[in-house]
């Protein structure tokens, strides 16, 4: 595992000391500005050591080299603030067909049952709407699982 050198500006530290301070930010900010001002290794800084941040701040080992590591590659914003996450989530319906959807779910239900279920609605949509399928996997019923046998 590489070793990532932090070497503060004096602006920088001045930035990070006012972080904990405020208490305007998250707890995550306020560690991550915690941990970037014990591991300076710039002549005002404490040079302390990963094992030492670690048992003072009551965090891990890796959060302590992932914070070098966006520092040293990416910046200071980037190993001060959580990044936005990147998996998009694309409706499955446009508007036309949710509007569908919503209509039959409040219509009445099927004859002999109580209420709509998922299974229902997505049978009464005959495919047309998020024709895309479900998230998960089908599973198989109990009864037919895979068996390996030799009985022979």
């Amino acid at each position: 595992m590489p070793r990532y050198v932090v070497r503060l500006t004096e602006a920088e530290r001045q930035q990070l000391e006012g972080i904990p301070a405020k208490g305007s930010h998250p707890a995550s900010t306020a560690t991550r500005a915690r941990i970037l001002l014990k591991a300076d290794e710039g002549e005002e800084g404490p040079c302390w050591t990963d094992g030492d941040i670690v048992r003072a701040l009551d965090t891990s080992l890796s959060t302590v080299h992932r914070v070098r590591q966006y520092l040293v590659e990416s910046g200071l914003d980037a190993a001060l603030y959580r990044r936005k996450p990147t998996g998009r989530q694309y409706r499955k319906l446009d508007g036309a067909q949710e509007a569908q959807l919503i209509a039959l779910a409040c219509s009445a239900a099927p004859e002999g049952r109580a209420r709509w279920t998922l299974k229902l609605l997505a049978g009464a949509t005959d495919g047309g709407i998020g024709d895309r399928g479900c998230h998960r996997p089908r599973m198989r019923p109990h009864h037919a699982k895979k068996k390996n046998s030799s009985l022979g």
